[in-house]
């Protein structure tokens, strides 16, 4: 199995300056300890009663990262495409590919918040229509040449994006059921529109952390079967999947779940039952995490990117020891 590591990017309202410089540190330990890639989440606002925090902006923050590393992969966990003018996201990815080596890994999805979208000047409604729409430009202006564009939300006229990339970045699609709840908009299944998307233009899936371990082998199941009706490789998709842990290193989840719970509230909010948050992410004891891990990695999971709830160091020496050395040879 692989591992990623999400960089803690969060905006809380205590960061200072010394802990976002943190991140550096982060950053350099992870390339050390042989981490595959750096993962940054994407959260304009605080959505009150999913999470009690917003997030740094992603794409400054690999830039950040880039400068403090040389061989780890960067990647968004996702980047909301819907939010953004496509021309400026094209430009701006090229150039951090270009400033980064080439090691820059683009994650999509829709979103999901009304009110980031409100600010955004997009409705909420046409979020999965835009973020395709974005993807063909983007692959369109990344080539270097100049391109016209008339569609359903987007135009312009012979516009050349440069630098061109040599190639794209690989594409990860995030997406899939999720734990129910009155507070978000999203359905609890996979809509047809996010399955086509991951089936016909992904290089890797990652598995949203909101559902649960039943739910994400539902939908992986769905998935294989969807490339297997159209044709493709079940190989040529990776099965990745983002959650987050406080590793606690304890045999008994009492005790772990003890010191994880005010982590995770301050993270996800507390308008979620505690209960609700356990169906959805790793929490209890490290051998309880491993058990849920095996579980997914025996139905093909192959790529895991691990979570921080905060600037604690000390927690990558625990993913190592607690989690990590049990999986590198699976």
């Amino acid at each position: 199995m692989r591992f990623g590591l999400m960089l803690p990017s969060y905006s809380f309202s205590s960061l200072d300056y010394e802990k976002a410089g943190r991140l550096k540190e982060f950053a350099r330990r992870a390339e050390d300890k042989g981490y595959e890639s750096l993962w940054v989440v994407d959260h304009l606002l605080t959505a009150p009663g999913l999470y009690g925090t917003a997030w740094l902006s992603p794409l400054e923050t690999l830039s950040f990262a880039a400068a403090a590393t040389t061989r780890i992969k960067l990647a968004t966990g996702i980047l909301i495409l819907a939010l953004r003018n496509p021309v400026f996201l094209a430009k701006e990815i090229a150039s951090l590919q270009f400033l980064c080596g080439g090691r820059f890994e683009l994650g999509v999805g829709t979103g999901w918040d009304p009110r980031e979208f409100a600010v955004s000047g997009v409705p909420h409604k046409q979020r999965g229509r835009r973020t395709d729409e974005i993807l063909d430009i983007l692959e369109r202006l990344w080539r270097g040449r100049r391109e016209t564009h008339r569609g359903r939300y987007y135009a312009f006229e012979d516009v050349a994006v440069e630098p061109a990339l040599p190639e794209r970045p690989r594409l990860w699609v995030a997406g899939g059921s999720k734990t129910p709840t009155e507070l978000s908009p999203d359905p609890e299944a996979m809509a047809p529109t996010v399955l086509e998307r991951i089936c016909r233009r992904a290089d890797g899936w990652l598995a949203r952390a909101a559902g649960s371990t039943p739910s994400v082998l539902a939908d992986w199941a769905r998935i294989t079967r969807r490339l297997e009706e159209i044709g493709r490789k079940r190989g040529s998709l990776i099965f990745g999947h983002l959650n987050f842990a406080h590793v606690v290193p304890t045999d008994e989840d009492r005790v772990a779940l003890k010191e994880q719970r005010p982590l995770f509230t301050k993270v996800m909010g507390a308008h979620r039952s505690f209960a609700h948050l356990e169906t959805s992410y790793f929490l209890g004891s490290p051998r309880r995490m491993r058990e849920r891990i095996s579980e997914l990695a025996a139905a093909g999971l192959e790529y895991l990117v691990l979570a921080p709830l905060d600037y604690d160091l000390d927690q990558l020496e625990l993913y190592d020891s607690e989690i990590i050395r049990h999986f590198r040879e699976v």
